[in-house]
């Protein structure tokens, strides 16, 4: 390692001035130091917007260069597309210059078949997506949206076994928990043998809006030593000037709370995407927070924010949003909005989950 530069720092493919810039934090007990700003893949599957894979992979690689080293995919992210744009991007960057996480259990977008977390299915998923990827190993593994799973002892008995076996291989590293609900993951690594989780990641339960996470599961994880890995800090478009997508699952009283917060802060000359993604990533406790997008512009746009010190005015802007908008939310997240809808949805067309059980 160079003096000043993180682990993954690769003389002559780095912008070293960019890197410098950079903060990097440890996950957890792994010896993966990333930056606190990381890539979220899941936009490279064309899942929010018409993309370009050409220009999708050379957006990862500009990104990687300045100094981004953990990148975050899926095969549900465009059935397989993420995975495969991410493998062209790989190409041209030297292994050792990235961290890279993908996930198990969730794949189609066909309602019997968007969840299996099955022994085999999980083993030929990692294949799958090494395939995809165009590499040898995968740095963490994360089973993907575990409150989904129709009994955490089909996870206890068979999904993290197999994931173990993996490890064992040398295929995967490191072992992952993904998903919104924090008391899901919180049951679930309490019924596994102490070490078995290296890390979880969660998304929009650490922003002006809910910080949740902030609170007992912060404790919960990282006194067994586990990695945290924060996604959205924007919570899905809600901290926008542009708004939730259509399909957005928070209530529509968060969503109008939201829409009055962006307008106030655009009017006092603030952005509240910037101030959201701002005062996350000035969270020491939060080693890495994962930031989608297809566009370049706004990558940019992003690794400038990575770089920048939160001002006092800023803060202040910050503090006044959380107290006049979100702070006596009776509600302020959306928790098994999207579980119930599945398990409805799957009753009617008269399915069940492939499970070991």
């Amino acid at each position: 390692m160079m003096a000043g530069y993180p682990g993954t720092f690769v003389e002559g493919f780095h912008d070293a001035s960019s890197v410098a810039q950079m903060t990097y934090r440890q996950i957890g007990k792994t010896d993966m130091t990333v930056s606190t700003l990381s890539f979220g893949a899941s936009s490279l599957g064309g899942v929010f917007r018409t993309t370009n894979d050409d220009d999708s992979a050379k957006l990862v690689e500009n990104a990687v260069k300045q100094g981004i080293n953990y990148i975050d995919t899926a095969p549900w992210y465009g059935q397989g597309r993420s995975e495969a744009v991410l493998g062209k991007a790989f190409k041209n960057i030297p292994r050792k210059a990235f961290y890279i996480a993908t996930k198990v259990g969730r794949y189609e977008l066909e309602i019997g078949k968007m969840f299996d977390f099955s022994r085999d299915r999980i083993i030929r998923s990692v294949d799958e997506s090494l395939k995809r990827l165009g590499l040898d190993y995968i740095d963490l593994i994360q089973v993907h949206d575990v409150e989904f799973c129709q009994s955490l002892e089909q996870l206890v008995k068979y999904t993290i076994p197999a994931l173990l076996e993996l490890k064992s291989s040398g295929k995967v590293r490191y072992i992952g928990l993904t998903g919104y609900n924090l008391d899901t993951l919180m049951r679930l690594i309490s019924m596994l043998p102490p070490d078995t989780v290296d890390a979880i990641l969660t998304y929009c339960r650490c922003t002006l809006i809910d910080q949740t996470l902030l609170g007992s599961p912060m404790n919960f994880f990282t006194s067994r030593n586990i990695g945290i890995i924060n996604a959205s800090p924007v919570s899905m478009g809600l901290l926008s000037n542009r708004g939730p997508p259509v399909w957005h699952p928070a209530t529509a009283s968060i969503k109008a709370v939201c829409k009055k917060a962006a307008e106030l802060s655009q009017s006092s000359g603030h952005d509240i995407t910037d101030l959201a993604v701002l005062w996350t990533l000035a969270l020491a406790e939060i080693p890495t927070t994962l930031i989608s997008t297809a566009s370049s512009i706004n990558m940019e746009k992003n690794l400038a924010l990575a770089r920048q010190v939160m001002s006092e005015e800023q803060k202040k802007a910050t503090e006044m949003l959380i107290e006049k908008f979100f702070k006596f939310l009776s509600q302020n997240n959306w928790e098994n909005i999207e579980v119930s809808q599945y398990w409805e949805k799957m009753a009617e067309e008269k399915m069940e989950q492939n499970t070991d059980l």
